[in-house]
């Protein structure tokens, strides 16, 4: 009988598990960040990191002779541990000024409105009832500001509310990102706050094709200049980021300076996310479950770190509940109604930089992959259609989705399991 390792991959709020065959399996590989072990809990660290601000001032400081502060805060689609984070953000901000004005802006970037259950899950109801909060629409082009023209050649126009704050603060968290290089820091600025024309312009298929535009890389990525440029003409003057394991728990906290303090955190990351995995025939990727594995177009995150290691013309095995459908009318009709990926990516890349469409970026990652992989998805039944019609194929269980894969590459095809794709920076050996 074939000796079968078991292997546990996050799935929307739990796990999913099957049998992984000895012979074929390369390894199972995970962020160390899984296994670091946080010097206090969540709420120590974050005091902490607002007690040692990297190259500015205590928040307090900083708010003690303004009327207003605006905080950027993420959205639905972003783990971040804002019930931990908020508290102490909000007390440092009126520690000195009981009288500050505070708005907190929900960074939406292009996504959808986030919902009031979402926000109170969020922050809790406290924060709810109590702060004023004011969600971005990117295609609200009334209540946005230009601050002028990206180093790319875009216009820079951002919301209102922060482009007239007195103070104008950031939470986040930071993680592997599968083309700015990492999340967090200047990322709240643009594609958090932007206007959806300014948006599309960062997100260009010139930017999204550079070899640069890959996860774990800021040197030369012409994303990351760009997003650099708008945090500082937005005069973001502090951000608290976190970073965060698999159950969600905050393991370190870097506060301060908008671009220092987000470098020592992308820093400290890049130490613990970097993992070499052998070239193989077939990888297993995952979103790290809810809440980036709620839709196809934020599954393409962890399907980036699989294409990196797996073997052209390989298969890529995809777990990801999509249980909110594709998350993007515009990316899935991309998908949906081109003959084949590899026309839709040569169609995309010759796409103007003033053009660029909504979801083109995500659509043309996708097709990248597609180009090149069998990609399988393990998700929920009710996004099997979806699935189908974006040119994947759809598996009910991890197990078909084994068997399939080894159907198409054969019995003796090697396989690499990377556990969380989202939170790792994966290069091929």
């Amino acid at each position: 009988m074939m000796k079968k390792i078991s292997v546990s991959i996050p799935f929307g709020k739990g796990h999913i598990s099957a049998g992984m065959p000895e012979k074929n399996l390369r390894g199972v590989f995970e962020s160390g960040v899984s296994s670091y072990k946080a010097e206090a809990d969540g709420k120590e660290l974050v005091k902490r990191a607002f007690d040692n601000p990297v190259n500015s001032p205590k928040l307090e400081d900083l708010a003690e002779t303004v009327k207003d502060a605006v905080i950027i805060a993420s959205d639905h689609t972003r783990p971040v541990p804002s019930k931990v984070i908020f508290p102490e953000l909000l007390k440092r901000l009126r520690l000195k000024n009981p009288s500050i004005k505070i708005t907190i802006l929900i960074a939406t970037g292009c996504h959808r409105e986030t919902t009031i259950e979402e926000l109170t899950g969020k922050f809790g109801a406290e924060i709810v009832k109590n702060e004023k909060i004011v969600i971005h629409d990117c295609r609200d082009d009334e209540n946005m500001l230009s601050l002028g023209i990206l180093p790319s050649g875009a216009e820079l126009k951002i919301n209102r509310v922060a482009a007239e704050a007195s103070l104008l603060v950031s939470e986040g968290f930071i993680e592997p990102h599968f083309f700015a290089g990492f999340s967090g820091g200047r990322k709240s600025v643009l594609p958090g706050i932007a206007s959806e024309k300014t948006v599309m312009g960062n997100h260009c298929a010139k930017f999204i094709s550079s070899p640069y535009a890959r996860a774990g890389i800021l040197e030369g990525n012409p994303l990351h200049r760009d997003m650099i440029w708008a945090a500082e003409k937005a005069k973001l003057k502090f951000i608290i980021n976190v970073i965060i394991n698999a159950e969600k728990e905050v393991i370190n906290a870097f506060a301060g300076h908008c671009t220092d303090a987000h470098y020592a955190g992308c820093n400290f990351l890049k130490d613990l996310c970097g993992i070499k995995v052998p070239e193989s025939d077939i990888v297993i990727s995952s979103n790290g479950g809810f809440p980036l594995d709620q839709n196809m177009y934020q599954a393409v995150k962890g399907m980036s770190a699989a294409e990196a290691v797996c073997r052209k013309n390989g298969v890529i095995i995809m777990v990801a509940s999509c249980s909110d459908g594709h998350g993007g009318e515009s990316f899935y009709d991309l998908l949906a109604k081109t003959p084949s990926p590899a026309e839709l990516l040569a169609e995309i890349e010759k796409v103007p930089q003033d053009e660029t469409v909504a979801d083109q970026w995500e659509a043309q990652i996708l097709a990248r992959i597609l180009k090149s992989f069998t990609v399988i998805m393990v998700c929920d039944k009710s996004a099997s259609k979806i699935i189908t019609d974006m040119h994947m194929k759809y598996a009910p269980s991890l197990e078909d989705a084994l068997a399939e894969a080894f159907r198409i590459k054969g019995a003796d095809a090697s396989l690499a399991v990377i556990p969380d794709g989202v939170a790792v920076c994966a290069e091929k050996i």
